[in-house]
Order: C-alpha cells, then structure tokens, then sequence
C-alpha cells in the first residue's frame, strides 16, 4: 500500500506518493538523494542514520516515513550554508574528529540538538546526549574536543 506524504527536509518542501513500510532513512536516502544519512545496523544501536525531527534527534531507520509527515526534517546537508559549514562541522575538522566519517552526521546533528537546548555544555552532558552514536575509528576525545569547542563558537 502507497501513502502520499509532504515532508519538509533541510526548508524545502516534498510531496511524494511511498510505501507505508518505507523509513524515513530510505526515503532520505533513495527518494530525496540525501545521503548524508547513513544506514548502519537500520536497528537504531549505531545512530549513523540520526536526523533531526523537530529539532529532536533521532534515528530516522525506526521512523516510518508517513510518520515523518507534516514534520520539520534536518539532514547533515542542511547544516551548511550556502556553502560555508557550520560550526559544530568546522570543529570536527578541525579537531581531527573524521576519519572514515560514516558516524560524523549522526553525530554532528546530536551535538546540535544538545546545543540548541544546552549552549554550554560540561564534558558529561556532551557524552550522554552522543551516547546513541557509535564510532569505530577515533574514540570519543577528539569529537568531545570538537563539541566543546563548537559551543563557543554556536
């Protein structure tokens, strides 16, 4: 069965006619060709496919698309502006907190959604509003670092 939806994702508008069954991770990814939003373990364990519903965080594998309708989506593609990357994706450059990059947007849209609630945040806050995000290649100081360091800059 097909449902015709209108999600808004990065300010832009979409209606489109999908399956019910269909994540919203796969409709970012294969409708939308946003693909910044990566799917990893799609049991939400990993936090790679994490986008931003309503300024809230979360993982967009366990999120039917049709729920996601009439919803406010940001996906790491809309971050940037024209061109210039946000400060939180400056950090993470430069504080050496990429390497493979499969986790980073995930993870860069959790830090934001904690620094729209919290600019300030303490090491610990940082780790608890990241801990739905894995990294398998660079341990977690250098992304903390870059964290901390965005939120002086946000």
């Amino acid at each position: 069965m097909k449902k015709m939806i209108s999600l808004k994702v990065n300010n832009r508008e979409y209606d489109l006619v999908i399956p019910v069954n269909r994540t919203l991770a796969q409709v970012l990814r294969e409708n939308l060709k946003l693909t910044g939003t990566k799917q990893g373990c799609e049991t939400g364990d990993c936090g790679s496919c994490t986008v931003l519903l309503d300024g809230q965080p979360v993982n967009s594998c366990l999120v039917l698309a049709v729920e996601a309708g009439g919803h406010t989506i940001l996906t790491i593609e809309g971050l940037s502006e024209e061109g210039t990357l946000h400060p939180l994706q400056q950090a993470f450059v430069e504080h050496g907190s990429i390497q493979c990059g499969f986790c980073s947007p995930g993870m860069i849209l959790s830090a934001k959604a904690l620094l729209d609630k919290n600019p300030a945040p303490g090491p610990a806050e940082i780790r608890e509003a990241l801990s739905g995000n894995l990294c398998r290649c660079t341990g977690y100081q250098k992304i903390i670092d870059a964290v901390e360091s965005a939120a002086k800059k946000v």
